[in-house]
């Protein structure tokens, strides 16, 4: 069996390390641009994770002998790039029975669709299977076991996703048929992230960040469920799993990002020193867009989004969550 790693970068090396005993053959592709000479000649990165893979890997930048013979296709790149490289994957002739997976956790600007809707959009007869839940890199390559949701409309193609990517005592996967809620959790808990490493760098305590991860939830719950999810899944691995994972950890792109916000340092600063992309940035905007369409309260994302975009100053941030006009507490009844 062969599997072919879409993408270079820190997630996609680590799931090819990750599934090494898993496959016969293993291939990573990506642009020649992403792709060091440490990695094409010695299978290891060095930074910003230190990954060395199996000497038997492939890396090459030809995308057509990428794919060729691949049963299963991890798509790993940043959500900005799912729609030109699923394009590429057409033109080289990507077959129905190749399964792909898509590991990135986004939403697309403008057009505010869901990663397996862009990729519908441009494969629109491809075996589509969506992986989502804790996963953060680093713990992963330290050998700390984790667990994680395929969700597809095709419940087969997730069964041979689940059998072949698990990894005994490392690496264990769920089905789940709602393709939507594991979609939407994965995607919008990285903009509470962002919200939770805010809180962190100016020191406002658990009971805050306990506050904030509750009505974090709610309204992705408020929003995904509008769109379709079903709200069981939003308390699964690919929502609640993956926002208290990413919520407090450093090891987390998106924290990261909320605390420079927390210490004044702007965006695009912040972006330059990171060197690497944090999804939540542009989901606190696809996520306020989304939620204005829907006429849904999320002022927690709402926060985010001006802290992101505007001059606006943390203690400004945060007086204006601590004094909104009071209300009810809202919960969903789990059927």
């Amino acid at each position: 069996m062969k599997l072919t790693v879409i993408g270079p970068g820190c997630w996609g090396l680590t799931l090819a390390w990750l599934l090494n005993n898993n496959f016969d053959d293993i291939c990573v592709w990506g642009r020649t641009q992403d792709l060091s000479d440490e990695l094409k000649q010695y299978k290891r990165v060095s930074k910003p994770l230190p990954v060395q893979l199996d000497s038997r890997v492939e890396i090459t930048d030809n995308l057509s002998e990428a794919i060729e013979g691949a049963e299963v296709i991890l798509l790993v790149v940043a959500t900005s790039g799912i729609r030109p490289v699923c394009k590429q994957l057409r033109e080289v002739g990507l077959k129905n029975n190749q399964i792909l997976v898509n590991l990135s956790k986004g939403l697309e600007l403008p057009s505010l669709k869901r990663m397996s809707e862009v990729i519908k959009d441009e494969l629109p007869d491809s075996k589509l299977v969506i992986l989502s839940g804790p996963t953060l890199a680093r713990e992963i390559l330290n050998g700390c076991p984790t667990a994680a949701s395929v969700a597809s409309d095709d419940m087969q193609a997730a069964e041979y996703i689940q059998k072949h990517l698990t990894v005994p005592s490392k690496f264990r996967l769920y089905t789940n048929p709602d393709v939507i809620g594991v979609e939407l959790g994965g995607s919008l808990k990285n903009v509470i992230a962002i919200a939770s490493g805010f809180a962190d760098a100016m020191a406002l305590g658990d009971n805050c960040r306990g506050s904030l991860l509750t009505r974090g939830m709610a309204e992705i719950v408020r929003v995904s469920v509008a769109l379709g999810a079903s709200p069981s899944t939003l308390y699964g691995l690919s929502g609640m799993g993956d926002l208290i994972a990413t919520c407090s950890s450093p090891f987390s792109r998106n924290f990261t990002v909320g605390s420079m916000l927390g210490k004044g340092k702007k965006i695009d600063d912040i972006l330059n020193e990171l060197g690497s992309v944090a999804e939540g940035v542009k989901t606190s905007k696809a996520l306020c867009e989304l939620a204005e369409k829907l006429n849904i309260d999320v002022p927690v994302s709402s926060a985010i989004y001006e802290a992101v975009y505007t001059d606006i100053t943390p203690k400004e941030v945060l007086n204006k969550l601590m004094n909104r006009k009071l209300k009810q507490e809202d919960i969903y009844e789990l059927q």
